[in-house]
């Protein structure tokens, strides 16, 4: 029984999630150093406190409706089948793509990289252009690269081709 009763709200799940980070944000909101000299009324712990205390408010209301009957709506869109097993192998192969760039980026920079994520991404989401496939994310990694580097002042890790750019 009590299984069931928990099956059938399940979005009480979500409303414990955003009750969680909503918690996180507001501790670490205030534990945000203030200075005494901040110009202006609104200082840096406004719009965090602002945002956890929402983060609150929508799980107290999502918590409220879910225990009075309410139910999410079904997606009328989707055209999937919820038996069928996940495709495991798609996601690890994401996942290694994932774990190349973090443990290559500090080596060789983000262009290189950058530019294996988005050929092992579209490899692993069935591309199967061994041309175009690695030109395209070598343009789009030079690309990315440049606009974080250049036009947003995020520095990126350049590597070897640091000169390049």
């Amino acid at each position: 029984m009590t299984t069931t009763w928990l099956k059938e709200r399940s979005e009480l799940g979500v409303s414990v999630g955003l009750v969680m980070l909503g918690v996180l944000v507001l501790t670490d909101a205030l534990s945000i150093p203030t200075d005494f000299a901040q110009r202006g009324p609104v200082g840096p712990k406004a719009v965090p406190i602002l945002v956890g205390s929402l983060l609150l408010l929508v799980a107290v209301l999502l918590a409220r409706d879910v225990l009075r009957g309410g139910k999410g709506e079904a997606e009328g869109g989707e055209d999937i089948d919820l038996t069928a097993p996940a495709d495991l192998r798609t996601v690890l192969l994401l996942c290694g793509a994932f774990l190349a760039n973090a443990a290559l980026i500090g080596l060789v920079g983000f262009p290189i990289s950058g530019a294996i994520l988005f050929w092992g991404a579209a490899y692993a989401l069935g591309s199967r252009n061994l041309v175009r496939d690695p030109l395209i994310a070598a343009g789009m990694s030079v690309v990315t690269f440049l606009v974080f580097n250049n036009l947003l002042g995020v520095p990126l890790p350049g590597g070897p081709l640091m000169e390049v750019f």
